[in-house]
């Protein structure tokens, strides 16, 4: 059970703490290393404690019927055609498709990516993070957004981009993960937010979920842990610190050492090691990887307070078609079980 960890308000001439490079107000974000140390900078996190969200919540809005999988989204970039083809391979899957935004791989801007997806006849989950687009930019996203159609956003600061990846361009960091959930919510999107279970302070992992839910946060994707039990014990802290939003937890889906290498190096991410052996040790990894995906969803499905999953990760190598039809393989399966419904 949770038992709380310290926490300190920040208003006023506190709102930003300069130590961060990303000059968050409500941090930690989800990035910091194991050992406490920034992703971005050398030395420790700019926040030891969590950050307090220092208004009244956000009026209630009754939460919208989480999907039972949302499926990450990820085609060749800039490639409408692509877009198109992995969107029909997904479609009678998922409920959704939640489409990222990497440092290191930009694509199409939201509005257009959100359109081409509509089109393509998925509902989208467009990420919007704060790392590329100032104040003003993540506004016209959302304004533009909404008025196509698309409900949901999910809401992040943004990793860091790497020393190796543009080293041209600014990133730019106007706004962090809550207030731009504040944002969103003025303007009558359906925010999402992550959380990452297993970045320091652990211990205060809930305790931020639920800041995000007070900035108006209505649904929320956890990142990968290596065992369900890391998903119990912090639904339960969650839900004592006073979450009560709907909640998603993430699948690993991965079927050769590329498509796992990606999951584990990813700042907060872990995977099962002996689940990892075992699928890539298989006579059929295709086939081991699809059965580890389900019965991970199976178990994090039977935890109370998960409301559905997010299908996540590369799943292949050989592409992002081959990727996008083992990830529907997956969700194809955990909608046959009728699990959460």
């Amino acid at each position: 059970m949770w038992t709380g960890i310290p926490a300190r308000n920040m208003t006023g001439d506190d709102a930003v703490v300069q130590d961060c490079p990303k000059r968050m107000t409500f941090g930690p974000c989800g990035g910091v290393h194991p050992d406490g140390r920034c992703e971005m900078r050398p030395g420790p996190c700019a926040f030891p404690e969590v950050v307090l969200w220092p208004s009244d919540p956000a009026p209630h809005v009754p939460a919208p019927q989480a999907p039972l999988v949302l499926t990450d989204f990820s085609c060749a970039p800039y490639d409408p055609a692509d877009v198109a083809a992995t969107a029909t391979a997904l479609s009678s899957s998922c409920d959704a498709v939640l489409v990222g935004e990497h440092q290191n791989r930009p694509d199409f801007p939201p509005t257009l990516m959100g359109r081409l997806l509509l089109d393509a006849g998925v509902t989208p989950w467009i990420t919007l993070s704060c790392r590329d687009r100032n104040r003003v930019v993540l506004e016209q996203e959302l304004r533009g957004l909404s008025l196509l159609g698309v409900r949901t956003v999910l809401c992040v600061t943004g990793d860091g981009r790497g020393y190796d990846v543009r080293p041209d361009v600014t990133q730019t960091f106007d706004l962090d993960g809550p207030r731009l959930v504040e944002l969103a919510t003025s303007l009558g999107m359906t925010a999402a937010v992550p959380e990452t279970p297993t970045a320091p302070p652990v211990a205060g992992r809930p305790l931020r979920l639920v800041q995000k839910q007070r900035a108006g946060a209505r649904v929320a994707v956890l990142n990968h842990v290596s065992t369900p039990e890391l998903i119990a014990d912090f639904m339960s802290g969650a839900r004592a610190a006073g979450l009560t939003i709907p909640v998603l937890a993430a699948v690993a889906v991965f079927t050769d050492e590329v498509s796992a290498a990606v999951l584990q190096g990813l700042p907060g991410l872990a995977l099962d090691p002996d689940v990892v052996e075992r699928v890539l040790a298989a006579a059929d990894p295709v086939e081991a990887g699809i059965e580890a995906a389900v019965a991970e969803a199976r178990a994090l499905l039977a935890i109370d307070g998960v409301d559905g999953v997010n299908v996540s990760g590369l799943a292949s190598a050989a592409g992002t078609r081959a990727g996008a039809q083992i990830k529907a393989e997956v969700g194809a399966r955990i909608r046959a079980e009728g699990w959460g419904r």
